[in-house]
């Protein structure tokens, strides 16, 4: 059988000790003590944080007006200096930047863009539309801030080390439906990506290992989410799923296995291999990271396995590699 197939995407330049990780506020703002914690972590781990002024204007619900929010986003792509760009927190706000992103800068200057939440409209837009590899991983104001937020293994590997992947017992995350698959890891926040259908930044899950997580939502809303993509063809030619954790989406009193339950029953019969609570966007600690865009190695059985593929090491600044 063909496999569907998925565009190759320019990785980033590796990030090493010393260099500077520009900040920014697409969506929502957030409490200073907490972004500064932030950078207190990004500096233990040997990076410099550099942001704007700016970024802490508020406008309604906003890191401040959508001009703001954009300069700053395409201010941080054009800097030579600034060799990843981090969200500082979700929220809501980033599907404004949508219509206004300078494709061909991005493409021009390609850099790791990293964040999750809200940030999920930029981290599949970019990877769709500039086919470049992004980062579902913690933000600054949010698990960077967190004593044990971060998981700094998963994130070294991604941005940096360029190791093979992620290897969980049963216990970590649950196996659902067995087997194993191959295509390029995407997804994000659940809601986030229901969001997008029917506009022009649809996501494009044929091909994939589809990553979805969400946070606080009660089951059959997530029922409804997950029928609204399956209405949509979203899961044709989706090759395997992984959930996140799913903190806070059982009903109180409810079994344990309310949510495996579910999603026996909505996506079972699509006979692709599927697991549940790969700690990745809302999570209880040690969020990890996740390069979307990579072809990536789903295996599910009395373990989990979540192996990337191909050159999906991160590289030197010298040349920018695509994924294969």
């Amino acid at each position: 059988m063909t496999r569907p197939s998925q565009p190759e995407r320019v990785r980033p330049q590796a990030l090493r000790p010393g260099d500077r990780v520009g900040i920014i506020a697409p969506a929502s703002g957030f409490r200073r003590e907490d972004f500064e914690a932030g950078c207190a972590e990004l500096r233990r781990l040997g990076y410099q944080p550099f942001y704007l002024d700016s970024v802490f204007e508020r406008d309604s619900y906003f890191a401040g007006p959508l001009d703001r929010r954009l300069q700053e986003f395409h201010e941080m792509f054009a800097r030579p200096e600034v060799k990843a760009v981090l969200c500082a927190r979700g929220g809501y706000g980033c599907n404004y930047l949508l219509p206004h992103l300078d494709l061909d800068l991005i493409r021009a200057k390609p850099k790791i863009f990293a964040g999750c939440s809200d940030v999920t409209t930029l981290l599949t837009y970019l990877c769709d539309a500039a086919q470049m590899v992004t980062f579902h991983a913690p933000m600054v104001a949010g698990d960077w801030a967190r004593p044990g937020g971060l998981d700094k293994k998963s994130w070294l590997a991604a941005v940096a080390a360029g190791e093979n992947g992620l290897e969980f017992g049963a216990e970590e995350v649950t196996p659902l439906v067995g087997g194993t698959a191959v295509g390029v890891l995407y997804g994000g926040c659940l809601s986030l990506l229901c969001a997008s259908l029917g506009t022009p930044y649809e996501i494009r899950t044929q091909g994939t290992i589809l990553f979805l997580e969400d946070r606080g939502e009660r089951p059959y809303r997530i029922d409804r989410m997950l029928m609204q993509l399956r209405l949509a063809g979203k899961f044709d030619g989706v090759q395997g799923i992984v959930f996140g954790e799913m903190v806070e989406c059982r009903e109180p009193g409810a079994p344990d296995d309310q949510l495996q339950q579910l999603i026996l029953r909505m996506l079972g019969d699509l006979r692709i291999p599927i697991a549940l609570g790969l700690r990745s966007g809302h999570v209880s600690q040690g969020a990890l990271t996740l390069p979307f865009g990579v072809r990536a190695r789903l295996s599910v059985g009395a373990s989990v396995t979540l192996g990337y593929e191909g050159s999906v090491q991160a590289v030197g600044p010298e040349v920018p590699v695509r994924a294969v």
